[in-house]
């Protein structure tokens, strides 16, 4: 446990946090093993452990708060009225705090099967109670080791009114009580009396009593343990790729390495010293080989797909490991201090980003090279309070009470199911979502045709209408490649494969394309997006185009072309623009294959603020409704870019309205799942990652609080406020049976998810969301039995 000590030297260090260390996710148990009052009683079933800082110097708080699942607290107010909201999130009920000193005899203990358990005297409670904390699943045993020893130096310094780095071993020694018992919370009955800290004397008959049922009880668990040892085959770490010639070596350090074992859900340690190194091995190509001294325990290319996460709070760095028969492991490297994890953070990252880009690290500046970094490690952004505050807020507003059993409800209740088409015979799927912001409408694209779904006031979808083709104006089928809602949602604007250079207005009232508009004789349309954020809740006519190198204004109301020539900015170069997001004020993010991001605050003029490129083409943007946030997605992981200048000549202004300094480009949050829930969706799949456009929820009088997107059959959602605070897995997740094709936020709320299916769509309550385990990842789900599926007639043959 001492060999933590330099650890924790790194987390004391940042005095500007209040909180020193965490344990996300657990229970919180009060045990009274000799009390009438009950043997073991849960008190949050789901909360998370934190040492913090008090406002008096050498003074330190052991912290359970509850932690709610998404939608828990408002389902609690409506279940309890006013009076039973008011009191269930009352601080006494959500939060338990204890002074760290050495009378609560703080201890730690992994029990067999890996279970992680802290345990601490009640001092208020009756002789031998104690509290326990049961840490989750997912939490590493080196989490638990580093918690325990910020635990002991806060003693130490409570007790002795000094500096932590001042404490010898001996010093620390006397605040270890690892020999003291821990009893089981989930047991029946109580250990013996020996096993509590100090028991009062109790007659023999009640000890002998207790004393055999405490060895019958653990005889059973042992028993159990070893019929799940024989069942539960831990996690084989597989063989190493032989080792390519390398032509320069870029990093090369030693490390501990460590396994993800799919069954505990949980980091073994493979081998205490490793060596990793990074290596050029050809023109663009870089390889990573761990190596320890009886064999080689891996390497595989550096490509994106490795997902790297930098943690330096653990001094670990966490990242995938793909087999040629497509498997996927998780591995992580534990480095032995700050300064060694900083120069294999160095190495690698260089290897991915010249691996990605084709340009030599050196050649970028000092401050683009740090945006890249930061970019890839566990960051808290600056300023994010305020967010956080009003995430929160918009959080504790109680919604319209919901069926918690929301659904969406058949087309129609009488038909058979030999009348209902799972996999229809023309070979279409669903592609694409279209939420309608005026209207409570939704459509869903499906090869030639067009479902219109609309939503109940009790948020469920409702079958509306089938729009059964897809015509151009001359006659001629076709299946639109992207659609975009217009006009106070009663035009449609549509693209064809066919026809780059121009796009198609269908009148929604009719369900039929009546205008085709020619853009430009050669400049193409690559992609379109509303003038501004709200704009298809207005008569605007006008909205965006671009091609892979121009950005330009579309409007219909001109004769001929349609592209306005005085608002065209067209670039020499190949920027390869992919896709364009705008704000209420009408500000323009423009992002491209590369993966940089252009901001303008308007169209026909230079960029105010461009963003590095990390490497990763950009698929998806979206810009909250005032700018300060840009949200890019890429294949395997999403950029939270805050775009609010913090100081400089430009404090308080957009990189929309001022160009950001070269030395203060903003600090990019990169939202990704954990590499080892990267492994476990993909020992599942057997897919790799692909991230469906992010999305912020959105509505004019709402703030962002939650980001949507989906990978397979999984969609995630992240909780902005958790995810600016930098907590660990702060999103949830749901799975279907089939991969999901296209989501989005009910317009006006972040509670409910519209979603749809190859072959079904349905709008879904977040709540039901769960947090990322290893149950809730490999949950086989139940046939759908809330969705909407069209019959024969609809799909391939019905009038509008």
């Amino acid at each position: 446990m001492f060999m933590l000590r330099n650890v924790t030297k790194y987390l004391f260090g940042d005095t500007s946090k209040e909180s020193i260390v965490e344990i996300p996710q657990g229970q919180l148990y009060l045990v009274r093993p000799l009390s009438p009052k009950g043997y073991s009683e849960l008190i949050f079933r789901d909360a998370a452990a934190t040492i913090r800082r008090t406002g008096q110097e050498y003074q330190y708080q052991l912290v359970i708060q509850r932690a709610y699942e998404e939608g828990e607290d408002e389902l609690l107010a409506e279940e309890d009225g006013e009076d039973g909201a008011a009191d269930s999130l009352s601080t006494d009920k959500d939060e338990k705090t204890f002074l760290l000193d050495q009378g609560l005899h703080f201890r730690s203990e992994i029990r067999e099967g890996g279970e992680a358990v802290f345990a601490w005297r009640d001092l208020s409670g009756d002789p031998g109670d104690l509290f326990e904390f049961v840490c989750d699943s997912s939490v590493q045993a080196g989490e638990v080791g580093t918690f325990e020893m910020v635990a002991i130096k806060c003693q130490y310094e409570r007790k002795f009114k000094r500096p932590q780095e001042s404490a010898t071993e001996k010093d620390l020694q006397q605040f270890n009580f690892t020999d003291q018992i821990i009893p089981s919370a989930s047991a029946a009955t109580s250990p013996t009396a020996e096993a509590i800290d100090f028991p009062p004397p109790k007659p023999k008959a009640v000890e002998d009593s207790l004393a055999k049922q405490t060895k019958k009880d653990m005889s059973s668990r042992t028993s159990k343990a070893r019929s799940s040892d024989k069942e539960v085959v831990p996690t084989a770490a597989p063989p190493s790729a032989s080792v390519p010639a390398a032509t320069s070596i870029l990093t090369k350090e030693r490390a501990e390495l460590h396994l993800f074992d799919f069954p505990s859900g949980s980091f073994m340690l493979q081998d205490p010293s490793v060596v990793a190194t990074v290596s050029e091995i050809g023109k663009w190509q870089y390889w990573l080989q761990v190596s320890g001294n009886e064999r080689e325990w891996l390497g595989q290319p550096v490509v994106a797909d490795i997902n790297p996460v930098f943690n330096f709070e653990y001094l670990s760095f966490i990242f995938n490991h793909y087999t040629d028969d497509g498997s996927a492991y998780s591995w992580l490297l534990r480095f032995k201090d700050v300064e060694t994890e900083e120069r294999f953070q160095e190495g690698l990252m260089q290897a991915l980003w010249e691996q990605l880009n084709e340009v030599k690290w050196t050649k970028t500046t000092d401050d683009d090279r740090q945006y890249v970094l930061d970019a890839f490690q566990d960051l808290t952004m600056e300023d994010a309070e305020n967010v956080a505050k009003e995430a929160e807020e918009e959080e504790q507003e109680v919604e319209e009470v919901e069926d918690e059993r929301q659904q969406a409800e058949q087309y129609e209740s009488d038909e058979s199911e030999d009348d209902v088409v799972v996999k229809p015979e023309d070979g279409d799927i669903n592609s694409q979502l279209a939420v309608g912001y005026k209207h409570d409408r939704s459509f869903v694209v499906r090869g030639s045709k067009i479902g219109v779904f609309k939503h109940t006031p009790n948020n469920n979808l409702e079958f509306s209408t089938n729009i059964s083709k897809v015509e151009t104006p001359g006659g001629k089928l076709f299946s639109p490649k992207k659609v975009m809602l217009h006009a106070e949602d009663t035009d449609m604007i549509l693209q064809s494969e066919n026809n780059p250079n121009s796009l198609y207005r269908m009148d929604l009232e009719y369900g039929k394309v009546v205008d085709e508009w020619k853009v430009h004789d050669d400049i193409q349309v690559k992609n379109f997006a509303p003038e501004k954020k709200f704009a298809q809740m207005t008569g605007e006519k006008t909205f965006l185009g671009m091609s892979h190198n121009a950005l330009y204004r579309i409007d219909p109301r001109l004769s001929g072309n349609k592209m306005v020539e005085s608002d065209l900015k067209q670039y020499t170069s190949k920027n390869a623009f992919s896709t364009a997001a705008t704000t209420e004020k009408g500000y323009i993010a423009v992002a491209s294959e590369k993966g940089d991001i252009r901001m303008f605050d308007k169209l026909g003029l230079r960029a105010k603020s461009q963003l590095p490129a990390l490497g990763d083409p950009i698929t998806g943007l979206d810009v909250s409704a005032d700018g300060r946030w840009v949200l890019a997605t890429c294949r395997t992981y999403i950029l939270l870019i805050d775009a609010l200048q913090k100081d400089g000549k430009n404090e308080g202004k957009l990189g929309f309205e001022k160009a950001f300094a070269k030395d203060s480009k903003p600090q990019p949050r990169r939202l990704t799942l954990q590499p080892s829930h990267v492994a476990q969706f993909q020992y599942e799949t057997k897919a790799p990652l692909a991230f469906t456009p992010a999305r912020f929820n959105t509505g004019v009088d709402d703030k962002e609080t939650s980001i949507i997107t989906a990978t397979g059959p999984f969609i995630v959602t992240w909780n902005m406020k958790k995810a600016l605070e930098g907590k660990r897995d702060p999103y949830t997740i749901k799975r279907y049976e089939e991969e999901v094709k296209a989501d989005d936020f009910k317009y006006g709320s972040d509670k409910n998810v519209i979603v749809a299916l190859p072959n079904e769509v349905n709008m879904v309550a977040k709540r039901s969301f769960k947090k990322p385990t290893r149950e809730s990842i490999m949950a086989t789900p139940r046939a759908s039995e809330r969705v909407i599926k069209l019959r024969k007639s609809d799909v391939v043959n019905s009038p509008y």
